[in-house]
């Protein structure tokens, strides 16, 4: 709806859409690992670096769509650039990695848990969070079991044990479990649509424009925004993750 909003308003402009994937922290500038605020990803790797996420939802074998803030931002400069003197050539950028350099699910809490492991997050009485290797479940089905089973099946068998004296007490208790749980569910259902996403994004107009960028002697060194320089692993757990716990988790 807004690409056809901008169509019908641009009139002899020209006009370039910049669709990026899943925003992460910067590759390098203005310095590497450098993150605004925790959203979607990075509000997981927050509860999980904190100890309080043990399962994850997603599809193991599924590509996870990436790219780095100042690839974005620099892919914004060349388009800008390339697209100046041009009327009538409207264009749309995928500008992400699920192509040209993927990185699946399963790889994610691989990485986090090894950064973790070793500098883990210090709590507020000055004790470091132990982590522990996430489980992940690849269905709904999987999760509402592992739910009933390892949280409401103990709550409902904690209401009948209780005695009268503590009774009040108890469904108080468990009523404020079952908002967490409500909670948990609500971020699934947001969550979803992301973690089983079967689908690439085609970032053929953006190869294209590396090329022309390349050809036109920019200097790419100052204007990157090639997913495929990206080694995830080195850049996940050197760089990424040291920036959360710099930016994020204070």
């Amino acid at each position: 709806m807004g690409e056809m909003l901008l169509e019908h308003l641009k009139g002899n402009m020209p006009l370039c859409i910049i669709r990026p994937t899943m925003i992460i922290s910067t590759y390098k500038e203005p310095f590497p690992g450098w993150i605004e605020s925790a959203k979607i990803l990075d509000a997981l790797t927050v509860a999980y670096g904190k100890g309080k996420l043990r399962f994850f939802l997603a599809n193991p074998k599924g590509v996870i769509n990436l790219i780095p803030a100042d690839m974005v931002v620099n892919a914004m400069a060349v388009a800008m650039v390339a697209h100046s003197n041009q009327n009538n050539n409207d264009i749309i950028y995928h500008v992400g990695s699920s192509v040209s350099n993927p990185i699946k699910y399963h790889c994610l809490p691989n990485y986090a848990f090894r950064y973790f492991k070793e500098n883990p997050w210090i709590d507020l009485h000055g004790n470091p969070v132990k982590v522990h290797k996430v489980i992940i479940l690849d269905s709904m089905a999987s999760l509402h079991r592992r739910i009933f089973l390892r949280y409401q099946l103990p709550l409902k068998e904690v209401l009948e044990l209780v005695n009268a004296a503590l009774c009040r007490y108890s469904q108080q208790f468990c009523a404020d479990q079952n908002k967490k749980i409500h909670l948990v569910m609500k971020l699934v259902d947001l969550y979803k649509p992301y973690v089983f996403l079967d689908a690439l994004f085609d970032n053929k107009n953006t190869e294209n424009l590396l090329s022309a960028a390349r050809e036109g002697e920019v200097e790419m060194d100052l204007f990157y925004f090639d997913p495929k320089i990206i080694n995830w692993e080195d850049y996940l757990i050197y760089i990424h993750f040291p920036g959360i716990i710099k930016h994020v988790m204070k």
